[in-house]
């Protein structure tokens, strides 16, 4: 393993990716890309040789208690007793200001699902006497809805204030939010600041041992469409495939009890989470002889998650999980001796054995918690940059931790060389996996109950915190359910140019983070003057960002653009570059692209001829002419006329077809044309 890691030390280049989203034809993945030139020479090889920040990062304690907070704890003022009243039972308000703001959240809630304006007129004076009253949760939401613009004039500079207010009172989700601000306006001095606190935050909710499954946010749309396929698999409970799984589980196969209780530990495929659920049929599958329940019983009982925490018991489960060949068991083992839990005493020897034997067989977690001991010289030699190959061998495995130690890395100058963009990037993909992230969660399970209005209002919030998917959910929301999103506005539900103008805004956002479709849509909302003035040279703008991802669309567009020299200058030559361009990118785009070409050719060859003024007044003929076929041809009863006569006259077509070809088939001679088969155009 060490001539291994040592050969790694000797690479110039390393190409570590990792997908941010999901991609289903939109988000494209984030790429980071080291170089030699990010490695720094003479890496520290002593803790006092370390480029500190003056004091502002916290002491590096990679193995502290930090499964000792609960996600209320991590997420102070969150929506979770609206949305999981059952986990809150027995919880009540600790001060008048903060009833207030839970009465307020509700009503908001309640008005969203309901369509009463009166109970959200209500839940904006609440939540402003509570802001008003100091309680930085309320101000959280008062910032929120000065952003959004929710009964009352949208206001940035109000909700940036709220928001700081709230952040500087302890609220993390207006921590996320001011972010975001400063990220957007390349603030990275300030935005890594909050965007580091916020992942040291995510970080300490996930796992010690197995690696926690990805649960990413589900897109409710592909382009124009809705996602079905990924929303069929996330209807929780009542979705088929779960049914089916939990029926084989009562019925005593031991897999499915396993595959049970990793959905209800996880939360997966749109369940809610239940850690007593959990450990039943973890204890249940292990009676039946499942190996792989082994492991998370450790987990539970080190974490204390649904049961008394018990080290001991801990140890016991990760230690038969080992021995039955499940490597990142090995991992937990490993913690529990670095921290001295349920063993005699604290053993770094041991650990770092136990952390070798997972990283031997591929577990990356192995490798990210040598990489820490390399860092930190825990029972090992100081070695800045075994340790820096060793989280880069991590992070390429998708170990979320390993990002954030790149990211420290990045934003300390320890070990790599300084690099606040880079730093932001990687905390901000670890911040997003925090405890709050279950807004997305609650406003799936919303969408999927036909309650849009509560799911536009969750990814609303979402959005506001920087999340590229719920930009685009909300913003797709807006524009294929209208006035049922409930969306509100300054005096009341969204008037048309209220949604335009709200939906564009949030295609904006998730176009800068790289959402090629919302680019599109965005370059489409200035070409077409939709929700915004028409603007052709902002509209090639926007179709640049979206070529850029290799979007077809986008290169036809631009292409067009060119053809006419509308916002781009009139260029023939490249306009036919782009239409080729979209060919290449995308093969379906043949028959649009085949037709542009042909106009092109009819342009350059016959320019100012009859032919492309035809072609030019297309455009404007064709609302004309759309309306026409959908008044007259699609009328029910004429639709019906009209198929059967196209249907008669290709019937007649292929017996008259068939007729030539067997008169001219004995003599192989072909019948003479036809007069009419004369009439075709000929340039003069």
């Amino acid at each position: 393993m060490h001539r291994d890691a040592h050969r790694a030390t000797s690479r110039l280049f390393v190409l570590l990716l990792v997908a941010l989203f999901f991609l289903n034809a939109t988000a494209r993945p984030f790429v980071l890309l080291l170089s030699k030139d990010d490695l720094k020479e003479n890496p520290p090889s002593s803790a006092d040789d370390d480029e500190s920040s003056n004091g502002e990062l916290p002491e590096w304690e990679e193995f502290a208690d930090s499964d000792t907070k609960s996600e209320d704890e991590l997420d102070p003022g969150s929506w979770r007793p609206i949305f999981e009243p059952d986990s809150m039972s027995g919880t009540s308000p600790e001060s008048e200001d903060e009833a207030l703001y839970y009465s307020g959240i509700r009503k908001m809630v309640a008005s969203v699902s309901s369509g009463e304006p009166r109970l959200m007129e209500e839940a904006n004076s609440e939540i402003e006497a509570s802001a008003v009253g100091g309680f930085p949760h309320a101000q959280s939401a008062l910032g929120f809805l000065y952003g959004t613009g929710q009964l009352r004039e949208q206001n940035g500079a109000k909700a940036f204030l709220y928001q700081h207010f709230a952040a500087d009172g302890g609220n993390m989700q207006s921590k996320m939010a001011l972010a975001y601000t400063y990220l957007r306006q390349d603030m990275y001095d300030k935005a890594v600041k909050l965007y580091a606190e916020l992942a040291e935050a995510a970080v300490s909710s996930f796992l010690i041992s197995k690696d926690s499954p990805v649960i990413e946010q589900v897109r409710l749309h592909n382009g124009a469409e809705e996602n079905k396929e990924a929303l069929r698999k996330s209807r929780g409970e009542e979705d088929e495939d779960f049914q089916i799984t939990e029926y084989q589980a009562l019925k005593g196969n031991a897999g499915a009890m396993y595959k049970i209780g990793m959905i209800y530990y996880f939360g997966l495929r749109g369940v809610r989470r239940d850690h007593s659920k959990a450990l039943s049929w973890f204890l249940k599958s292990v009676e039946k002889g499942e190996p792989r329940s082994m492991e998370l019983l450790g987990e539970i009982y080190a974490r204390g998650a649904g049961v008394e925490r018990n080290y001991t018991k801990a140890l016991e489960w990760l230690t038969l999980a080992s021995k039955q060949q499940h490597f990142s068991a090995y991992n937990g083992m490993g913690y529990l001796y670095v921290k001295g839990y349920g063993v005699e005493q604290k053993n770094y020897t041991k650990a770092k054995e136990y952390f070798e034997k997972a990283a031997d067989n591929k577990e990356p977690g192995g490798h990210y918690n040598l990489g820490v001991l390399y860092l930190k010289g825990i029972g090992v030699k100081r070695d800045v940059r075994l340790a820096c190959n060793l989280f880069i061998t991590a992070a390429n495995a998708g170990q979320p931790k390993a990002f954030y130690q790149l990211a420290k890395m990045f934003h300390t100058g320890v070990g790599l060389k300084k690099n606040l963009p880079m730093a932001t990037g990687l905390y901000k993909f670890v911040a997003e996996r925090g405890p709050w992230n279950s807004l997305s969660r609650w406003a799936l399970e919303s969408y999927l109950k036909g309650e849009v209005g509560k799911a536009f209002l969750l990814y609303s919030r979402m959005a506001e915190l920087g999340y590229e998917v719920a930009q685009s959910n909300a913003a797709w929301i807006l524009d294929r359910f209208g006035e049922r999103s409930m969306c509100m506005g300054e005096a009341g539900f969204c008037t048309d140019a209220e949604r335009h103008q709200r939906a564009h805004s949030l295609w904006w956002q998730a176009s800068e983070q790289g959402n090629e479709h919302a680019a599109l849509l965005i370059g489409d909302a200035y070409y077409y003057g939709r929700g915004t003035e028409r603007d052709y040279d902002r509209a090639a703008e926007a179709y640049m960002h979206a070529k850029s991802q290799s979007n077809a669309q986008a290169m036809f567009n631009l292409a067009y653009m060119h053809e006419h020299g509308q916002g781009l200058p009139l260029d023939l030559h490249l306009a036919k570059r782009y239409y080729d361009q979209a060919l290449e990118s995308d093969p379906v785009a043949k028959l649009p692209v085949t037709l542009a070409l042909m106009s092109l050719w009819i342009r350059k060859n016959y320019a100012n001829s009859f032919l492309v003024r035809l072609i030019d007044s297309l455009p404007e003929a064709y609302p004309k002419v759309g309306a026409w076929i959908e008044k007259v041809i699609m009328d029910e009863g004429n639709a019906t006329i009209l198929t059967l006569f196209v249907c008669l006259l290709t019937v007649l077509y292929l017996r008259e077809r068939q007729r030539r070809h067997a008169a001219a088939a004995p003599g192989e001679m072909p019948l003479p044309l036809q007069p009419n088969e004369h009439d075709a155009l000929v340039p003069n």
